[in-house]
């Protein structure tokens, strides 16, 4: 029941966040965003050096692996917080 209720609460966190623009939110919280949901959606992240280097990518791989020590449940966790008060603002 516990785990039905966290993947609820991520789904509305999801669909709140889907909302949102990118113009909104400081980049800070938009790595850290796509970070968690990340990790929360595909487990820990692993580093693929490619030819293709593009520093963008390079920025949003860094911070899904500085969080790739939480579990999935952790992630959502941190995702739905991060969401929440962002709505609250």
């Amino acid at each position: 029941m516990i785990h039905n209720d966290l993947e609820k609460r991520f789904e509305e966190a999801v669909n709140a966040a889907s909302k949102m623009t990118q113009a909104s939110l400081p980049q800070d919280v938009q790595l850290r965003l796509y970070a968690f949901y990340k990790q929360a959606t595909f487990g820990s992240a692993e580093y693929n050096q490619s030819d293709n280097f593009d520093l963008r990518n390079a920025f949003k791989t860094n911070a899904w692996m500085q969080i790739s020590h939480l579990s999935v449940e952790e992630a959502k966790e941190q995702y739905i917080a991060i969401i929440n008060s962002l709505l609250k603002k």
